[in-house]
């Protein structure tokens, strides 16, 4: 029952402080990084991703939303209790990208779209430590939650069984619905516009905390 805020939504300008305000409140930092071709969206890389290292300690959760992941992988500075998520979707396959992510000595995750049948991640659950569910189409910050994700989330903790693998639910959530996330079976709950889309960034995340009845980290 832990948050990683995503970095999507911050002051792009000032990452470093943005990150210094939640940084003893968060499990993770959600960095969202787009190639403009997997997902209509260009963001950030490895240069920025690596340069944020070096001002936290707190792990990194980097969603890899490319064609590329395998390919890309390698580039980022990352330690064991750091994770990076790639799509099954993707044009390298899941089993080169999870073997490429796995050597780099982090923690490894795999996501999938919305329109995507959970089955297509089945054959890799014991192979990762943590599935990415989208609650919204992936690519831009800011769009609502789509409530059919509940039914998503809860098949799919039925799928994980007790594979020691980390649930997390990115898209949309908020104060209103986070709670319902949690009890569907979400334990990562990545939140941009409702934590750093706020006036204050770190009351408002704490509150989705205390909405949701997570734990810091």
């Amino acid at each position: 029952m832990k948050l990683a805020p995503s970095l999507l939504a911050a002051d792009l300008a000032k990452l470093a402080e943005q990150v210094r305000l939640l940084e003893d409140v968060v499990a993770y930092f959600h960095l969202d990084v787009m190639d403009g071709h997997f997902v209509p969206n260009l963001t950030y890389g490895p240069p920025v991703a690596n340069a944020l290292r070096r001002h936290t300690r707190v792990p990194f959760d980097i969603h890899l939303m490319i064609s590329r992941p395998a390919r890309y992988a390698p580039a980022f500075e990352v330690g064991p209790d750091d994770v990076i998520t790639f799509h099954v979707e993707a044009d390298d396959s899941p089993e080169q990208t999870i073997r490429t992510i796995g050597e780099l000595g982090c923690r490894v995750g795999i996501s999938l779209r919305p329109a995507t049948p959970l089955e297509k991640i089945v054959p890799y659950l014991n192979k990762v430590d943590l599935v990415l569910v989208m609650s919204v189409d992936p690519g831009f910050g800011g769009q609502g939650f789509m409530p059919e994700a509940l039914a998503r989330i809860r098949a799919l903790r039925r799928l994980v069984g007790g594979r020691p693998v980390t649930i997390a639910v990115d898209g949309g959530i908020g104060p209103s619905n986070v709670r319902d996330v949690i009890e569907a079976g979400g334990e990562l709950i990545v939140a941009g516009t409702s934590v750093y889309g706020q006036p204050d960034p770190r009351r408002a995340g704490l509150g989705l905390l205390e909405a949701g009845g997570c734990t810091r980290a």
